[in-house]
C-alpha cells in the first residue's frame, strides 16, 4: 500500500463531499408574447434550490433592441421565491414589441436576501436559461 504525504490527505479531506453545499438559483426566460398597446410580456421561471426562501430578489434588466442598443433598463421584483419550488412571474416591458428585443441582459441583482437572513451575493449561485428565441445573459 502506497503512503500519501499528510498534506495530500489533508487536501483530499477538505475537498471531499462531506462539506454541505447550497444548491443554486435558476432564472429562466420561458417565453415572450405580445401584450396590449405595443408592450411585450415576459414569462420567467425561478427555481430556488438554495436551501432557504428568498424574501427579497430584485433584478435590473437591460432590454436591448435589434441593433444591440439598450432600449430600457428595468428593475423587476421577483420575491418571494419559496424554498425548493419553481415560481412563475410575469413582467411587462412597456414601449417595445417582443420582436424588437434582441437580448435581455441581467445587469445587476439589486436585492437578494434570504428570509430572516442577511443580503447575499446571488450572482455566485445564479444560472440563466432561455427557452425563448431571445437570449437571457449576464
Amino acid at each position: 500500500m502506497k503512503r500519501f504525504p499528510l498534506a495530500v490527505l489533508a487536501a483530499l479531506a477538505l475537498s471531499g463531499p462531506a462539506q454541505a453545499q447550497d444548491g443554486g438559483l435558476t432564472v429562466e426566460l420561458n417565453k415572450l408574447e405580445a401584450g396590449d398597446a405595443g408592450t411585450c410580456r415576459a414569462f420567467f421561471l425561478f427555481r430556488n434550490d438554495l436551501g432557504r426562501t428568498l424574501a427579497a430578489f430584485e433584478l435590473s434588466l437591460a432590454i436591448l433592441d435589434t441593433g444591440g442598443v439598450i432600449d430600457q433598463l428595468l428593475t423587476v421584483d421577483a420575491a418571494p421565491l419559496p424554498l425548493e419550488r419553481t415560481t412563475l412571474k410575469l413582467f411587462e416591458f412597456p414601449g417595445i414589441a417582443c420582436d424588437g428585443i434582441s437580448e435581455i441582459l441581467l445587469h445587476d441583482i439589486s436585492a437578494c436576501r434570504p428570509q430572516n437572513g442577511e443580503e447575499m451575493d446571488c450572482f455566485a449561485v445564479l444560472a440563466l436559461q432561455s427557452k425563448a428565441a431571445t437570449p437571457l445573459v449576464k
